[in-house]
Formats: C-alpha cells, sequence, structure tokens
C-alpha cells in the first residue's frame, strides 16, 4: 500500500498540468464546432494537445522524479530513456521491420497504442529504480567516467530492452484479448453496457480502456456509435448508448468526489487540496477530461478507484435502459453536451442534467463515508512527515526556525561540501560525511542537537527529535541552493534549543510516568538497548521491551504527535503534557515500511488501548534488526517509566 500511495503521489507531478491543456483543447473543439478551421482553434488546440497528446512521456518522467529516492534531474533523465527506448523498440514502423511486413498498416494494432500510461508508468517504474539501485556505483579507473550518476542512463536502457522484449509478445495478446472481450460484451444488453462502463474506467490506469473503447465506439464490431453520432446517423434511440452513461459520471459525478476529498482534507493542507481539485473538477465537469482527479486518488485509495469504475457501470446500464441518448467527439464534459444537444440523434438530453445531480450527492455522499471511515489517503490528508519530494505535496518546511537550525547543524558538520548522503530516521539525521575529523559536536549540541553519535567509519548521527524531517529538508534546500540560511544561521548560538525539537530536555521535575504497557512482551531496561543513543538516555529517560505481539497500542490517553513515512514508530502526547516516543526494533528505519502499518494520524486523539501500528516480527528478525521497542520520554530528563 505505501508502494501505491508513494506512486499517488508521484503522479501528481504530471497531473497537475493537465487541466488547463485539457480546457485549452475543449475550447479549441468548441470553436471549431462553431465557426470551422481557424488560426485560433488551431493554436488552442496545439497549445493543448501539446500536454494531452503526451501524457504518457509526463508520466515517464514525473514518475521517475518522484520515486526516486532523491529528487534528481538524473532520474528524470533515465525516466526519459527507459519512454524512448521502449516506445521505439514497440513502435509500429520498428515492429514491420522485426516482422518482415511491407505495409506498416498491415502491423498488430496493438503496437499503434503502445505510447500508453500504462506504459509511461512502467518506464518511469524503471528509471527510479535505476536510479536508487545504480547511483552510487563505482567501476574500474578505466570507467571511472561512467561511474556514479553516469551509469543510471545506460543501465536504464538495458533494462528497458528487456522490458520492450516482453511486451513485444505479452501487449498483443492483451489487447487483442480485450478486443475479442468487448465484442461480446456487445450481446448482453444493458447489462453489457454496465460491464464496458465499469472496464473502461478500471483500465485507465494501464491504459487498455482504448482497445475496449475502440469496439464501441468505431467499426471495429460494426456499432461505430461515435461516428455515427457525429455524422447524424444510425438508429435514433440506439446510436449514442455507449457514450450517455459518461456525461453524468464526468460532468457531475467526479466533481461531487472532490467535493468530498476537499472537505476530508486536513486544514492545514485544504489549500494545497483545492488547487488540484479545483482544476480536476473543471477539466472533468467543462472538458470531460478525468484523468487529473482520477490520478489524484486512484493510487492513494483503490477502494474509491474501484466505486468510481462499478458507479460508471451502473450509470452506463441506466442510461440504456432510459430513453436518453448523447454524444461527444472530445468526451463527455459540458461541452460536448452543448454541440451535441441538437443533433438528429439526441434523445432527451435534458435527463443528463437531472442523472448528473443524483450522481452527485451519491460520489460525494460515498465517498466522503469512505475516506472518513477507512481514513484514506486522498489529497490533503497524506501523513505531515510522509517524504514527498518533487510533488505539489512536498513537506518541504520553509519555516525560519528550521533553515536557522539547519543553517547551524551543516556549519557544525563542516559544511555542506562535507556531506556525502544526508538521510533520516524517527528523531535523528544519518548522514555520511568526507571527513569526521570537521565534524563539531559541541557545536551540534548548541544548534539544538541532543546528542552526536559516530557509529564508525564516515557515518554520523545527530539525534534531534520528532521534527528531524524538517530540519532534514531545510538542509537539503540549502545544500541544493532552493534556499538561503536565514541571516545568522551560520553562527552559533551562546544559548539556544532547536526550534521544534522534542529532543531538548526541559522539565527537571522527577515524576513517575505510569502506562499501560504498549506492547506485548518482556519489560527490560532501557541500558539493554544495543544502541547508544537510546541506551545512554540522549533521548531521553525509559525502558524496553522484547516484543511478543504485533501491535502496539496507546499506553494512554493523548494526542498522536508525529507518524513517520516507514510506520517504524510513533510520538505521543499524553494529556499532561507528557511526550512519549514509541520506536519497533533498532535501525528499522532501513526496512522503509515492509513489515509496518501506521494505524493513526499526526492530530488524532486517541485513547488508552487504541492501535497505533502494526508490525512483523519475523520480518524485522530476517532482515537482521533487533526488535527490541524502547518506550522514551521526550522532555522530561528526570521522568521514571513505569507500566502498570
Amino acid at each position: 500500500m505505501k508502494f501505491l500511495q508513494r506512486l499517488g503521489r508521484s503522479i501528481m507531478l504530471p497531473v497537475a498540468v493537465l487541466p488547463v491543456a485539457a480546457i485549452l483543447a475543449g475550447i479549441s473543439y468548441w470553436i471549431k464546432s462553431a465557426a470551422g478551421d481557424n488560426i485560433v482553434s488551431a493554436f488552442l488546440g496545439a497549445a493543448g494537445g501539446a500536454l494531452l497528446d503526451n501524457m504518457a512521456l509526463l508520466f515517464a518522467v514525473g514518475i521517475a522524479i518522484g520515486m526516486a529516492n532523491k529528487s534528481d534531474g538524473t532520474s528524470a533523465l533515465a525516466g526519459l530513456v527507459s519512454w524512448l527506448t521502449v516506445t521505439t523498440l514497440l513502435k509500429p514502423e520498428t515492429v514491420a521491420l522485426y516482422t518482415g511486413i511491407a505495409d506498416v498498416n498491415e502491423v498488430d494494432p496493438a503496437f499503434l497504442k503502445v505510447q500508453n500510461v500504462f506504459v509511461g508508468i512502467i518506464c518511469g517504474l524503471i528509471g527510479a529504480y535505476c536510479y536508487n539501485k545504480f547511483k552510487d556505483t563505482k567501476l574500474p579507473d578505466a570507467l571511472s567516467f561512467f561511474s556514479g550518476k553516469r551509469s543510471v542512463a545506460i543501465v536504464t536502457a538495458a533494462v528497458s530492452l528487456v522490458v520492450a522484449i516482453v511486451l513485444y509478445f505479452v501487449w498483443p495478446w492483451v489487447y487483442g484479448g480485450l478486443v475479442t472481450f468487448g465484442e461480446w460484451i456487445v450481446t448482453l444488453g444493458p447489462f453489457g453496457t454496465g460491464i464496458y462502463g465499469f472496464l473502461n474506467r478500471l483500465l485507465i490506469p494501464v491504459g487498455l480502456h482504448h482497445a475496449l473503447n475502440s469496439v464501441f465506439w468505431f467499426d471495429v464490431a460494426g456499432i461505430n456509435d461515435l461516428n455515427n453520432f457525429l455524422a447524424g446517423e444510425g438508429t435514433y434511440g440506439v446510436t449514442g448508448q455507449y457514450m450517455t452513461g459518461f456525461f453524468p459520471i464526468m460532468m457531475f459525478g467526479l466533481p461531487g468526489a472532490a467535493l468530498a476529498m476537499y472537505l476530508t482534507a486536513k486544514t492545514t493542507k485544504k489549500k494545497i487540496a483545492y488547487g488540484i481539485l479545483l482544476a480536476g473538477a473543471i477539466s472533468s465537469f467543462f472538458v470531460g477530461v478525468t484523468e487529473p482527479l482520477e490520478f489524484a486518488f486512484m493510487f492513494v485509495a483503490p477502494l474509491l478507484y474501484v466505486v468510481h469504475a462499478i458507479f460508471t457501470g451502473i450509470s452506463m446500464a441506466i442510461s440504456q435502459i432510459l430513453p436518453v441518448r448523447m454524444g461527444f467527439g472530445f468526451s463527455a464534459g459540458f461541452i460536448d453536451l452543448v454541440l451535441g444537444w441538437m443533433n438528429p440523434m439526441a434523445q432527451n438530453p435534458w435527463l443528463i442534467p437531472v442523472m448528473g445531480v443524483f450522481w452527485f450527492f451519491v460520489y460525494f455522499g460515498v465517498f466522503y463515508f469512505l475516506i472518513k471511515r477507512f481514513n484514506l489517503k486522498t489529497p490533503g490528508r497524506e501523513d505531515d512527515d510522509t517524504l514527498t519530494q518533487g510533488t505539489e505535496y512536498d513537506t518541504s518546511s520553509s519555516d525560519d526556525k528550521y533553515l536557522v537550525t539547519a543553517g547551524r547543524f551543516l556549519t557544525a558538520l563542516g559544511g555542506k561540501e562535507n556531506i556525502t548522503d544526508l538521510e533520516n530516521c524517527a528523531t535523528r539525521l544519518r548522514l555520511e560525511v568526507a571527513d569526521v575529523s570537521k565534524v563539531d559536536d559541541a557545536a551540534l549540541k548548541r544548534a539544538g542537537a541532543a546528542g552526536t553519535m559516530k557509529p564508525g567509519g564516515t557515518s554520523v548521527q545527530v539525534v534531534y527529535g520528532t521534527n528531524v524531517q524538517f530540519v532534514k529538508d531545510a538542509m537539503e534546500a540549502i545544500m541544493t541552493g532552493q534556499a538561503e540560511a536565514p541571516q545568522g544561521a551560520t553562527a552559533e548560538p551562546a544559548v539556544e534549543a532547536a526550534a521544534g525539537s522534542t529532543a531538548v530536555l526541559t522539565d527537571t521535575a522527577k515524576a513517575t510516568v505510569t502506562l499501560r504497557q504498549p506492547l506485548e512482551g518482556k519489560v527490560v531496561p532501557l541500558s539493554e538497548v544495543p544502541d547508544p543513543t537510546f541506551a545512554q538516555g540522549i533521548m531521553g529517560p525509559g525502558v524496553a521491551i522484547e516484543p511478543t505481539g504485533d501491535t502496539v497500542v496507546a499506553p494512554a490517553d493523548g494526542t498522536i504527535g508525529a507518524t513517520f513515512d516507514s510506520s517504524h514508530a510513533v510520538a505521543l502526547v499524553l494529556e499532561d503534557g507528557t511526550e512519549l516516543l514509541i520506536h519497533v526494533g533498532i535501525d528499522t528505519v532501513g526496512m522503509k515500511g515492509d513489515g509496518f502499518q501506521t494505524l493513526v494520524e499526526k492530530g488524532q486523539k486517541v485513547t488508552a488501548g487504541t492501535p497505533l501500528l502494526r508490525f512483523d516480527l519475523e520480518k524485522i528478525q530476517a532482515a537482521g534488526h533487533p526488535s527490541i521497542t524502547p518506550v522514551i520520554v521526550l522532555n522530561n530528563e528526570n521522568a521514571t517509566v513505569a507500566f502498570e
């Protein structure tokens, strides 16, 4: 699920440019239909088509950026290399050479549709994988020019060649099978039309809906629904039956879903959600281009997308049963509805807005309920600390307090040129540096670090607290030139605690924090944790648990202070202000969420016993990580933790 959520967020990067392109293309079509070919319609159509016609390419590049471990132009280049390799090897002209066919028009029609979103997503994933895997590759001195990031594009081309060979055999079989299936659906009447509508939406992520559409809209099986309607020919009351049901969904249903997603977004993220959802709703209503909205939730909340596909199927079936027929030339939006209103094949078009109002409330009610009931991560509901660099949901903070801390950390670490790798876990920065001797532990402490660990070699760990993500993002922004450290940030403060750092212990009063044991297992002293940061109390006092269970529950009433992308830890603020961190296993951040599931979100109120996260104990042990789980008090160095 985390993979799909990250993929969904990555898709937002290319999707964000589609609404304006769709509107431009729609206006062009409207002008052309009303006034014929002219320079204005040609200009606007070309502008919109520049993006819509290359949507799959945008996906390849955007996903390569979003799925890379770090936002880097090298990953984008890799995605482009993969796309060019696969689509060139599988374009009809090239396939004709393989097969010895003289006329390119005789090539399997499947290869006419190979430049689709599905292939774009595959190429983007190939580019990101090759970047993540090979960006640090070191080759012998004789080949050193091709080491590191220069090797990424080369490896990507090789991997893409293998993928192209697989698709050469698989793609025609899948495409042809779907066309045959579509021809059979025609015999099922309204039920078959409903199946077609359902599959039409369900196949959009893989681009195979084009094969199904060709059966019903064009003259593959003798239906030719789209062309007959535009020509005003066919059979009145029949022609248009495979298009009508899309209008209520695209014009009204999806905007209703957009409203539900906006109202369920977190207050702090409503502005971010508003932009993409409003643009997507306008695109869907006026032009019938639904991808900006559908891709906003199809991967991050697959349940909603299946529901959407079911509703589309029902709308298609109902529309065929009712005495209503309408068609389109571009898509099922307001523009095509107006243009087709007086078409001789149009039957009772006034019923479409009536049906649309019904579907608006159905979509709104069902989406709102499912989002709240299952805590689905639709736009604006992402975890606050989820790393999504490269998309419009970038969590990087521009607040001066984090930039100040980041600037001072960089100075204390020997400057940005001394840092060769920068990551973070739940509470600490994990770095690789060129020269460990340049790291000033005392300066880091004065800048707000709770402590510094040097495990060996060139590794350095800076303990900060549960807001470490924002410091790390600010450091990267400064290192890449996207932001500047505020004036004076590089100077050492005389006395200062890290802004937002929960690792700096402030309460000096002795207290016993009595809690319900949050995890089944044997309670052991914190000193037995095989990590000095915890064992030496650098993070704070507490105890540890050798787990036998698999679910962490709230040890007391409180509010979730932080969750983490890797789901291996959770922070909790109790009603008396005590701040707790429950950290499952040691170095489990390296598992990147595999075997972990967060069950709550930041800011959520919980009571004692509320499940907070689940984990797979066997996976932790198989990965070679200690499963011992520290329970730490973050804001009182004199506290003692006791379980009831």
